[in-house]
């Protein structure tokens, strides 16, 4: 019986309006967060970076899972901002968790599904009896062009998540996983430019949508269970509207979405945002309720997975800190403020 017996967030206590990005560039910011369905975005501090995130997650998911540091057999961090493009997060991360050394490490990148990947391999080891806990974290300080869309969604934070094959650890086990992958380059950067560059709305129909359907029917299938059946979905979070248009067509209801959408308040942090989303639904979900989770990656493919919580919840629930508590300490900057946290000028 493996999956997740911890998991931790981290956001930056920074945060930008959307309208005040929007003023900057004279757009209409009701037209601007209207149409993105975001209000704010969440901002790293100027030493700030995906290893120091991914550090603090860490840290707050091995006090839920409430094991020994030694304990974790594999180390797995999912960011396509890594702080060093030849140097390895995850054992930089690894060594200020304590982890020691007896450990597999593995720095990996797929867009915004990197920690949705290492999840899956992670399950891998455990279901093979390689290892007995494993940990996976996607963390990113993601840019964008200023002056580009991407600039009013691109957020930081860190989602870890500590897994494993314990029955009397678990507290959401994994019934199901697949994947669905294709040579679709809707968003790139080569190695040595700033900005990511992308094809607009090619994003939307070929891109996110093609993946995410094609990922949640080939896993209602596997899984013979339909939309129904589940109390949560989950989405990967570009904005504030694909999940909403995803999960409408995919039959699910408002009910089942609501809580996973932290995109509207907190941007897209890349590599952690579905996983973030699935943080808040852990921290209102009760026992034996089935949650429909679907990342997406450009590239591109989607990761799907399907959740079950068990007794165990409630008792780690009252260890951790709510995503919703964590999301209301904040403070507002401006936007030349915001250039200077994002090293752009």
């Amino acid at each position: 019986m493996s999956g997740i017996i911890g998991y931790g967030v981290y956001l930056p206590i920074y945060r930008i309006k959307i309208e005040d990005i929007a003023s900057v560039w004279k757009k209409d910011p009701n037209e601007v967060t209207a149409g993105l369905r975001i209000t704010e975005k969440a901002v790293p501090g100027f030493d700030e970076d995906a290893m120091t995130m991914g550090v603090e997650a860490g840290k707050r998911a091995l006090v839920m899972a409430g094991i020994s540091e030694k304990q974790i057999g594999c180390v797995y961090i999912g960011s396509e901002s890594h702080p060093y493009a030849v140097n390895p997060t995850s054992t930089s991360v690894a060594e200020f968790l304590g982890v020691g050394n007896d450990y597999l490490a593995a720095d990996l990148e797929f867009a915004c599904k990197a920690g949705t990947a290492g999840m899956q391999m992670v399950l891998g080891l455990l279901d093979s009896n390689k290892i007995t806990y494993g940990l996976v974290i996607g963390s990113d300080t993601a840019q964008g062009k200023p002056h580009d869309v991407l600039e009013y969604t691109a957020s930081s934070a860190a989602c870890a998540y500590v897994l494993g094959n314990k029955k009397e650890d678990v507290i959401a086990e994994i019934l199901e996983t697949s994947s669905f992958s294709s040579d679709t380059p809707d968003f790139w950067r080569r190695d040595g430019q700033k900005f990511p560059s992308h094809f607009g709305r090619f994003s939307g129909e070929p891109a996110y949508f093609n993946h995410v359907f094609s990922e949640a029917a080939k896993l209602l299938e596997k899984s013979k269970l339909a939309p129904g059946d589940f109390a949560y979905c989950v989405f990967h979070m570009p904005n504030g509207k694909f999940p909403r248009l995803a999960a409408k067509k995919l039959g699910f209801t408002d009910k089942q979405l609501a809580p996973s959408l932290v995109v509207d308040t907190i941007g897209n942090p890349y590599s952690a945002s579905s996983l973030l989303g699935l943080s808040a639904v852990l921290d209102i979900a009760k026992a034996d309720q089935k949650i429909f989770f679907v990342s997406y990656g450009s590239g591109a493919g989607s990761d799907g997975f399907i959740f079950q919580t068990t007794k165990k919840l409630s008792e780690k629930q009252k260890i951790g800190i709510p995503l919703s508590k964590i999301m209301e300490k904040k403070i507002y900057i401006s936007y030349p403020e915001y250039l200077k946290k994002m090293h752009i000028i």
